[in-house]
């Protein structure tokens, strides 16, 4: 009959009668971590070939996107890394700076993100930045006239008690500026129309459209 063996995780199997001396489990450890640590550089390797072999730096993948971009923003152009799903309203804010876009809905709803683009009020929260391409942004900080002198539109705006809380504002004022320039001579209904996408927590819509009405006497 067989002496009865015991198993030892890790070890094997070894006699009760303590046949095993120590120096053999210490080298039957050491031959499985050698193992395992074979194993895991294997891996490594192998994975590392697929990385260098797979991915050329010169040839792309062709789901991925260039995150370093070019954007055309009140005049300048301006190098920004931007991520595949960053909207305009989070590039403006947080890569750039332009704190003037504010960020209120984030759903395209309240139109306090509104910006310019190539003459065309838009909101940016809802406009993936990599979308905007070529064309020509421009934030309430590109209004500021070339002495530090405000726009007509935020002059008005001042003069016709136009914000409240004020948090609006700048959509509200870069809704205006679209509006004027594309038409310099609003009826108050169009004027109405034109702001409507611009919600005020407020409730201060009349002087805001006091506000377009004195602007379009002086743009």
């Amino acid at each position: 009959m067989k002496d009865p063996v015991t198993y030892h995780p890790g070890v094997g199997p070894a006699r009760d009668d303590a046949g095993a001396s120590a120096s053999s489990v210490l080298e039957a450890r050491s031959s499985r971590r050698a193992f395992i640590k074979g194993v895991i550089a294997s891996g490594a390797v192998a994975g590392s070939g697929v990385f260098t072999f797979g991915c050329s730096p010169d040839q792309p993948a062709a789901s991925s996107i260039e995150r370093l971009i070019s954007l055309h923003v009140n005049g300048q152009v301006r190098r920004v890394d931007v991520l595949p799903n960053e909207t305009l309203a989070m590039t403006l804010r947080y890569k750039l700076g332009l704190t003037g876009t504010k960020l209120a809905c984030d759903r395209g709803e309240c139109g306090a993100c509104t910006v310019v683009i190539d003459g065309s009020s838009t909101y940016s929260c809802s406009t993936l930045t990599h979308m905007v391409g070529d064309r020509q942004v421009r934030t309430i900080e590109g209004l500021e006239g070339p002495n530090g002198e405000l726009h007509p539109v935020q002059q008005a705006m001042i003069d016709e008690l136009g914000p409240q809380c004020g948090f609006c504002t700048p959509g509200q004022i870069m809704s205006a500026v679209a509006l004027l320039e594309a038409n310099p001579n609003p009826t108050r209904d169009e004027a109405r129309h034109a702001m409507s996408g611009n919600l005020c927590r407020c409730g201060a819509y009349d002087h805001y459209l006091n506000s377009v009405m004195r602007a379009a006497q002086g743009v």
